[in-house]
């Protein structure tokens, strides 16, 4: 007969803190980054719509950037996305969405396909420079009339004796002011067969390559979004990044890290906008009556802070997921839509709860409002999102 189960052991055992005293140590070294070098220059980066290079040299300076590449390449080879979660909250913590944005895109969308793709030679060549702050990189794959849509893309890379020579056009494209290499997809010929897309790393000064507008956008002023053109850009075969046509196979595999990046830094920002709103309803009277004492102001607070909470546990197990690689496409797309809606909810109840202050320019909701109407559009749209999850409903 089995032993009974004792009261003691019926209770599970408390789960492990998410953040250990290793993160939180970092987390001082970034909160002091971000007070010296982002916080202060925050409006300037927005006037010029663009954020400083010594912004990314001081971070790789701090060890802040590249946290995943080996040290053979010169990085720690630190694999553990809670690091990336710190930087996060911590410039949500100050509203810098547009340096998180062009951080998230060099470490968890770009480095991951030259991490994973990229030759021997290709990682000595590129990778050493984004731990260092000295790389910016940028991802082109919409292009102008047809969006995200692969099926759609019309910039084409043909094969020419020991190279490609790559012609088209893209936009939208974060941190494309700066960007030193651009990993571009493209529609691929070899002779007259079409093989499909593949991925050609662009470099900063490659004869053909031009950039076009610093585009001006609702939201994310200091981010450098911009217009790419690629005119007979020739590119040896060291340039190609992967296999010849298997450009969409590697979109798709990268997908989930790029989408756990947006969902993280949503909920960093709603948590962040919820703090510096109950610190105002802690200091502000309505008619002569404390904020707080008004029921319907603790009920609608109520409401945000249970619900970021329960976003935060969700994605928290998701992060560990990841960390585990065992994150994929559909539950990368749950978190995505999830978080990033809901930190669309939270932060349009933070700027009513503010009243008249919320519609002032420069105060940080008002940016941080502003900058979170792309959150459920770029990485694929929330309805994209939820096509994803239904479609795995079937089996």
């Amino acid at each position: 007969m089995a032993e009974p189960i004792s009261a003691a052991s019926a209770v599970p055992s408390a789960p492990a803190p998410f953040y250990t005293p290793e993160h939180e140590r970092l987390r001082q070294v970034v909160r002091g980054y971000v007070e010296r070098e982002v916080a202060p220059n925050l409006d300037r980066w927005e006037r010029q719509r663009l954020v400083d290079r010594e912004a990314w040299r001081a971070a790789g300076r701090l060890g802040l950037l590249g946290a995943r590449v080996p040290p053979a390449y010169g990085g720690p080879g630190i694999a553990d996305y809670r690091v990336r979660c710190v930087i996060a909250d911590e410039m949500a913590r100050a509203g810098a969405a547009a340096p998180a944005l062009g951080f998230a895109l060099n470490d968890d969308i770009v480095l991951p396909y030259l991490l994973r793709l990229g030759t021997e030679e290709q990682k000595r060549r590129w990778l050493p420079g984004f731990v260092t702050g000295e790389t910016i990189s940028a991802i082109a794959m919409t292009e102008p009339g047809a969006g995200s849509d692969l099926r759609g893309m019309r910039a084409v890379a043909v094969r020419r004796g020991d190279g490609w020579v790559l012609n088209g056009a893209k936009t939208f494209i974060t941190n494309g002011i700066l960007a030193d290499l651009v990993i571009v997809a493209a529609q691929t010929r070899v002779g007259d067969a079409d093989r499909g897309i593949s991925l050609f790393v662009v470099e900063d000064g490659t004869p053909g390559f031009t950039r076009g507008r610093k585009l001006d956008k609702l939201g994310l002023h200091a981010q450098d979004t911009a217009e790419l053109f690629f005119d007979d850009v020739r590119l040896p075969d060291g340039n190609l990044l992967g296999g010849v046509g298997e450009g969409l196979r590697h979109l798709i595999a990268n997908l989930p890290s790029e989408r756990l990046s947006i969902a993280y830094y949503g909920l960093a920002a709603a948590e962040a906008a919820l703090d510096w709103t109950l610190a105002h309803a802690r200091e502000r009277t309505l008619s002569g009556v404390p904020m707080l004492d008004h029921q319907a102001v603790r009920f609608r607070l109520a409401e945000l802070v249970t619900e970021v909470e329960v976003t935060r546990a969700y994605l928290e197990r998701l992060v560990l997921r990841y960390n585990a690689g065992e994150l994929d496409v559909v539950d990368a797309a749950k978190a995505k839509w999830w978080a990033t809606e809901t930190q669309r909810r939270v932060l349009d109840a933070c700027l009513r709860l503010l009243d008249g202050e919320g519609v002032l320019l420069g105060r940080p909701l008002t940016r941080a409002f502003l900058d979170a109407r792309v959150q459920p559009i770029y990485g694929g749209t929330t309805e994209i999102m939820k096509e994803i999850i239904g479609r795995s409903l079937r089996s």
